[in-house]
C-alpha cells in the first residue's frame, strides 16, 4: 500500500504550476435515478451522470501565471497531482470553469485565496 504526504502534491493550470498552494480538494460524485418497481420492499437505484468540483487554497500572488489564469467564468484545464508530477505518478485532470474566488486577509497573516472550480465533462485519472 502506498501512502503519500500532502506536501508531495501540486496543481497545474494547463502546464503552469500554481504557486504557493496551501491545500486543495477534488470531489467526484454520481447522481442516481430511482428504479424501484411496484411490489418491491426496498428502493433500487441506477447510477447516472457523474460530476466533479474542486477547490485550490493558495497564498495570493498577483504575479503567478497559473493564479492569473484562474479568473471567474474562464474555462481552464486543471490537473491535480496528489503524489507529485514525476513519471508514473497518478493525477486527476479535466476542463473546469472557475465559479468563485474568495480572497481573505488579516492584519497578522498573509493574503490568501480560495478558487472554486466546476468540472465540465468529468474528471479523468491518468499517469504522468
Amino acid at each position: 500500500m502506498a501512502i503519500h504526504k500532502g506536501s508531495e502534491g501540486t496543481v497545474k493550470v494547463g502546464s503552469d504550476s500554481v504557486a504557493h498552494i496551501r491545500s486543495y480538494s477534488i470531489e467526484e460524485t454520481a447522481a442516481t435515478i430511482e428504479s424501484t418497481v411496484m411490489g418491491a420492499d426496498a428502493r433500487s437505484y441506477e447510477s447516472s451522470l457523474k460530476d466533479g468540483t474542486g477547490t485550490i487554497d493558495v497564498y495570493w500572488d498577483e504575479l503567478d501565471t497559473a493564479q492569473n489564469a484562474l479568473t471567474i467564468g474562464t474555462s481552464v484545464t486543471v490537473n491535480f497531482y496528489p503524489e507529485g508530477s514525476d513519471s508514473g505518478d497518478t493525477y486527476y485532470t479535466g476542463t473546469a470553469i472557475v465559479t468563485g474566488i474568495t480572497r481573505t486577509a488579516s492584519f497578522d497573516g498573509l493574503v490568501e485565496a480560495t478558487v472554486n472550480v466546476q468540472f465540465s465533462g468529468g474528471i479523468t485519472s491518468t499517469t504522468v
